[in-house]
């Protein structure tokens, strides 16, 4: 399989599905970029610690190189997405059907960013293979149920994950300077929440990023006329490529989501701003390190949660909770149907 830059261009344009399946991937990187990205700087920016424009840019160049950098150490959450679903031996049905996915992601993601709530662009990619799979299998047969359950326990175990560890973190954190003085520990987290953010920026990119990646890099095995990437190394300049989308969706922020993430849910202090970060950012490591794809929204959230119960349980808003919680409930069905339907349009069509 030919992966050169010179190669891809040349497909580009002689096939006019990979052209679309490119165009609609890379849109769909530009809005994960744009819609997670304030999950990442949320409590940064709500605690004070940096203002928006200062955080959201820090973001756009932390979310590069988490794409770019973790890709290139370890590729494995990409490769898991390659091969969660089988779109079936004809190469060209199966572009067409992976077009059909990627369409889903993108109809979805914008309408619920438009209303100013978190999305999880993990489930909808999930929800929309498989959705396309089926499809195109007209049965379950298209998913390998092994990487599939693999990523819904990763998703179930970053919202445990995520609470544990920032409970833990901020425990640690208020047992640790219960004797220090309050103005100097403000001082000290102030920074330390800066640096928490950057970490969490660069994990969203390295999670995020190699799901979309290892998506792409899909489409363009099914334009060389293979079912399949596997034993093919993903190059460099598709790295970069998505890095740069990712980057400059992230540019454009969203302020709504921030005040969601950051403002509604718990009112938090630096320190705990710092221990959500800290511990989201762990747990998409461990995660990254381990191959399993999450969602950054679940891992943020659960710990912003779970630094809200070490104070009472009532400092938690309940009510945003539950709202992203029937989103994320509503994501599998809602992308699996777009997906199926348009996947089914699509090989009629064409």
């Amino acid at each position: 399989m030919d992966v050169s830059f010179d190669y891809f261009l040349q497909q580009m344009t002689s096939n006019p599905a990979l052209a679309i399946t490119t165009l609609l991937t890379l849109g769909v990187i530009f809005v994960n970029g744009w819609t997670d990205a304030p999950n990442a700087i949320a409590t940064c920016v709500t605690t004070r610690c940096m203002r928006v424009r200062s955080a959201v840019i820090m973001a756009a160049v932390l979310n590069f190189l988490g794409v770019l950098v973790m890709t290139r150490i370890n590729a494995s959450v990409a490769s898991t997405i390659s091969t969660m679903v089988d779109f079936g031996g004809n190469a060209n049905e199966a572009l067409i059907a992976l077009c059909a996915a990627l369409f889903s992601i993108v109809v979805y993601s914008v309408g619920a960013s438009l209303l100013g709530i978190p999305t999880s662009e993990s489930h909808s990619l999930i929800a929309g293979l498989s959705g396309a799979a089926i499809a195109i299998h007209g049965s379950v047969e298209g998913i390998n149920m092994g990487e599939w359950v693999k990523v819904l326990y990763g998703l179930a175990a970053s919202l445990l994950i995520g609470f544990g560890m920032g409970w833990l973190v901020c425990k640690a954190v208020t047992l640790v300077c219960a004797r220090l003085d309050r103005r100097r520990t403000n001082g000290f987290f102030t920074y330390a929440q800066i640096a928490g953010a950057a970490a969490m920026s660069f994990m969203h990119g390295a999670q995020d990023g190699q799901k979309f990646i290892g998506v792409l890099f899909l489409g363009m095995a099914f334009a060389n006329g293979q079912s399949g990437v596997a034993g093919v190394v993903i190059p460099v300049w598709l790295m970069v490529m998505c890095s740069v989308i990712m980057g400059v969706g992230t540019s454009v922020g969203g302020e709504r989501i921030i005040k969601s993430v950051g403002m509604d849910m718990v009112r938090l202090e630096k320190y705990q701003g710092f221990s959500a970060d800290l511990s989201s950012a762990l747990c998409l490591l461990v995660m990254t390190v381990l191959g399993i794809p999450v969602s950054t929204t679940h891992t943020k959230t659960s710990a912003i949660m779970g630094v809200g119960a070490v104070r009472r349980l009532s400092a938690i808003n309940f009510g945003v909770v539950r709202d992203m919680m029937l989103t994320w409930v509503f994501t599998f069905p809602g992308c699996g149907i777009i997906s199926y339907a348009m996947a089914r349009l699509f090989m009629i069509m064409f």
